[in-house]
């Protein structure tokens, strides 16, 4: 069978989601439920009230959406100074995550096993680092000027740059 021009292209996982207005309803949704949370309020409590905003428009573009944050809101590297020294644990990690999906969950995100995996595994990796890097006071292995993760539908090696 030879691919015709017919063929569709795989959409990316921000398509998939519901593109820029179902990361932004997320990470609002998400946001309420952390500042109500014993566990995660306190690290957020002094967050800018844009601070969804921008880690709704970071998520996207890690999913293969716009490059709204890069080019207005920051780079990798600066989300990245963001989280030195606040010393998360692996308990703030798990809360985050746990409460992100449930929140994706309610919000009706596509649940289906090839999505989720692929989102899940972006959220377990990009948290494990976020806890690393906030156990440091600013030595870490990405350069200054280093692309943003891009994730896909499970490429062999993880986060991709595309």
């Amino acid at each position: 069978m030879s691919l015709s021009s017919e063929t569709k292209p795989v959409p990316t996982l921000y398509e998939w989601a519901g593109g820029m207005p179902a990361f932004e309803n997320l990470t609002a949704a998400f946001y309420k439920k952390v500042f109500q949370d014993e566990l995660l309020e306190p690290i957020f409590r002094h967050m800018a009230p844009s601070h969804s905003v921008h880690v709704a428009h970071f998520l996207a573009e890690v999913f293969g959406g716009p490059a709204q944050y890069s080019a207005h809101e920051g780079s990798h590297f600066l989300m990245i100074q963001k989280h030195f020294s606040r010393h998360l644990t692996e308990q703030h990690r798990r809360r985050w995550v746990h409460l992100l999906l449930e929140t994706a969950d309610e919000l009706q995100l596509p649940d289906d096993p090839e999505f989720r995996s692929a989102f899940v595994a972006y959220l377990e990796w990009g948290t494990r680092i976020a806890v690393i890097n906030s156990n440091t006071t600013g030595e870490v292995g990405v350069a200054p000027d280093a692309p943003m993760p891009r994730w896909g539908w499970g490429e062999p090696g993880g986060p991709y740059q595309g």
